[in-house]
């Protein structure tokens, strides 16, 4: 199969067997989490009901007392990398294009010299990330295969678009195809690996919170 052959099949097939994968998975998981049984609570509660999962929801956005010192490259490069994913996935002119075609939904996007800089620091700070992984004993311990494929998920399709979008490596329609096959396997793992957070990370955070406040626990 040739590049031009390759790029209309991931465009059209390969798109839409990897967006039905990502929906029918996602709702899967998602119904297979909030569905879980859930003993009614008799305490009386500590605090107004619902106010301390939000109050959880916030207070976890930020590192806990003093454990910014002592694990600043994880907290930085972290939040980096998210808010630098966040802005090409949804401030990219032409995946506002994308997303226009699925959704019907449309926006301003940012200069195409922003994004690639925007790609360079994301890329260059999930290495950094993926470094402390391995070299810390602790955390290198605890990671699992699942972070390890998670982190390839993510990193290719930043590395590949930018490679596209630079024109670098190889000609532009097999690296374009290269980064929308990146895409539609991120997409089709997602829901069944750790990066189904992007779904679950505030509902799971309110649940705690509202949880240990009912009882009385610190949130």
């Amino acid at each position: 199969m040739d590049a031009d052959l390759f790029l209309t099949w991931v465009r059209s097939t390969g798109l839409n067997i990897a967006i039905g994968i990502f929906v029918l998975g996602t709702l899967w998981r998602l119904v297979e989490i909030y569905s879980l049984g859930r003993k009614r609570d008799l305490a009386v509660p500590r605090h107004r009901s619902g106010a301390s999962g939000l109050h959880t929801m916030f207070r976890r956005s930020v590192p806990p007392p003093g454990m910014f010192k002592r694990s600043a490259t994880s907290y930085v490069a972290g939040y980096v990398f998210h808010i630098g994913l966040f802005i090409i996935v949804f401030l990219f002119a032409q995946h506002i294009k994308l997303l226009q075609e699925l959704t019907g939904l449309s926006w301003p996007g940012l200069p195409t010299q922003f994004i690639d800089a925007t790609a360079v620091v994301t890329l260059a700070t999930m290495l950094l990330v993926l470094a402390e992984r391995i070299n810390k004993p602790v955390k290198r311990f605890l990671s699992t295969f699942g972070d390890y494929a998670g982190w390839a998920l993510t990193f290719l399709p930043v590395l590949t678009g930018y490679l596209a979008s630079r024109h670098l490596l190889l000609p532009y329609t097999a690296m374009l195809a290269l980064h929308i096959l990146s895409v539609e396997l991120l997409l089709a793992f997602l829901p069944f690996t750790k990066l189904i957070h992007v779904f679950t990370l505030w509902g799971s955070r309110w649940y705690n919170g509202n949880a240990n406040g009912h009882k009385g626990v610190p949130v």
